[in-house]
């Protein structure tokens, strides 16, 4: 029907309807080639040869990487993109304003180091002969290992937020286990108190015969105690990272009794196994951040606990780093590993008045023995209740990104509960530390991977 009313039309009027397919077809070819001109205009934008030169341009989830010289040392010069990489050129940009007589003028400034911008082939630095590295560009770019092991774990000031300084937090967490048992220890810094000091509080939680006993201890520091973290003293109680190796000293008070734990342990870190920092930001000066230095790491030393001596040595550790402001918060955290690949997932809930849980989206970071292999940030967290208590049960962790497509299921062992009071973490709330069984399916960076492990993790219950 409508083809016969067509060439109806088209035999009735055919001059208007040729001009009128003619301007079809004109408007037609137009837009197209303004499509062409604009992926064009757009492809061209976007080269790196715009910004100074190179072939790729690296950028962070909110467009500025966080620490470019992890990146440089452990991601680009280590790992897996190692064979790949040629050379590379960190660069940070500002706005800057010169003024003189005849008034102020915006300055748009860039700064970065001369010989990795020739490297790269920037044409103002390869036209600046007199424009050398300094000593400092020179050990920015070429760093130690243990040093930049050092940055990623250092201690941070804490922002002026009067509002929020009550519930500020920083801590070190270990974890590691062994033929003979597994431990959690925490060296956790609150905030400042009005005589400029700080409450350093030191909690073991040690695993073993099916038993979990806790022991801690708590002491007075001074910011400036605080200022060489992760070089921590507390009384009887150390952290000192020497090169790769963190050595860990306490000697804490069981709770609930005289008993007494003492330990010495080493962990050891291995270049490219860590996650490096990031921070969440929300309203009102709200922030929160996390590192993982150890994804994973040999162990040893000793753990003495009454007259049970336990021997870590060919055991396995993990350490991570957080701090930020923490009332109202929760989270939900995991780590395993299997094989040669170690795992982190997480996800953390703001309180209200600083952002949208529903927005803010967790992650899971996939290493190797040479680096990241995988990361997503498309992950959902599903926890399952028992039907007899207010815990889990089972946790099922889903990613998908183009390097990952994973599913863990977390069958729960062993639950520890931990009440938490007004002004930390989450308020009105019971921490809750986990013992699980990981089944880990799925893909990883092109690999299927498939295995089964203890691992630990941590989630939140109201009461």
């Amino acid at each position: 029907m409508i083809l016969t009313l067509a060439l109806r039309s088209l035999l009735a009027r055919p001059i208007r309807s040729l001009v009128l397919a003619g301007g079809f077809g004109f408007g037609v070819a137009v837009m197209a080639a303004l499509l062409g001109i604009g992926g064009v205009i757009l492809d061209q934008a976007r080269a790196p040869a715009l910004i100074g030169g190179g072939d790729v341009v690296i950028g962070g989830p909110a467009g500025r990487v966080q620490n470019a010289r992890f990146i440089l040392s452990s991601v680009l010069a280590n790992g897996p993109l190692a064979p790949r990489v040629s050379s590379a050129s960190p660069a940070t940009h500002a706005t800057l304003y010169l003024i003189d007589p005849r008034g102020p003028a915006l300055v748009h400034g860039v700064g970065s180091i001369p010989s990795l911008e020739r490297s790269v082939g920037v044409g103002e630095a390869r036209g600046a002969a007199n424009w050398a590295d300094s000593a400092a560009d020179r050990e920015w770019a070429s760093p130690a290992p243990a040093d930049v092991l050092r940055s990623l774990d250092r201690f941070h000031a804490i922002p002026d937020v009067p509002a929020r300084a009550s519930s500020w937090a920083e801590w070190l967490y270990f974890n590691g286990r062994a033929a003979g048992g597994r431990f959690y220890l925490t060296f956790i810094a609150g905030p400042r108190r009005e005589a400029g000091t700080r409450e350093l509080g030191i909690r073991l939680q040690l695993e073993r015969d099916g038993r979990l006993e806790s022991f801690s201890d708590s002491i007075e520091v001074s910011d400036a105690a605080l200022a060489t973290a992760p070089d921590i003293t507390a009384g009887r109680n150390s952290v000192r990272l020497d090169g790769l190796n963190y050595r860990i000293k306490f000697d804490l008070a069981a709770e609930g009794s005289k008993a007494r734990a003492t330990g010495d342990i080493v962990l050891t870190a291995t270049p490219g196994r860590s996650m490096p920092p990031f921070e969440l930001r929300g309203a009102g000066g709200w922030i929160s951040g996390y590192v993982v230095p150890v994804i994973s790491g040999p162990l040893s030393g000793t753990i003495r606990a009454g007259a049970v001596t336990i021997d870590l040595t060919g055991g396995a550790g993990y350490h991570d780093h957080n701090w930020g402001f923490w009332d109202g918060v929760r989270w939900q955290w995991g780590q395993v590993q299997g094989g040669d690949l170690s795992f982190v997932y997480g996800r953390v809930y703001p309180p209200p008045d600083a952002a949208d849980a529903t927005r803010v989206p967790g992650f899971l970071v996939a290493l190797g023995p040479d680096g990241p292999v995988g990361y997503a940030t498309d992950v959902a967290i599903e926890e399952s209740n028992d039907p007899a208590a207010n815990r889990p049960r089972e946790i099922v962790v889903r990613a998908q990104s183009e390097s990952v497509a994973l599913t863990m299921s977390l069958d729960v062992e062993q639950t520890t509960a931990t009440r938490m009071r007004a002004g930390r973490f989450g308020a009105g709330m019971d921490f809750l530390q986990l013992r699980a069984v990981y089944k880990v399916s799925g893909r990883v960076g092109g690999r299927e991977i498939a295995f089964t492990a203890h691992g630990s993790a941590e989630t939140f219950r109201g009461r």
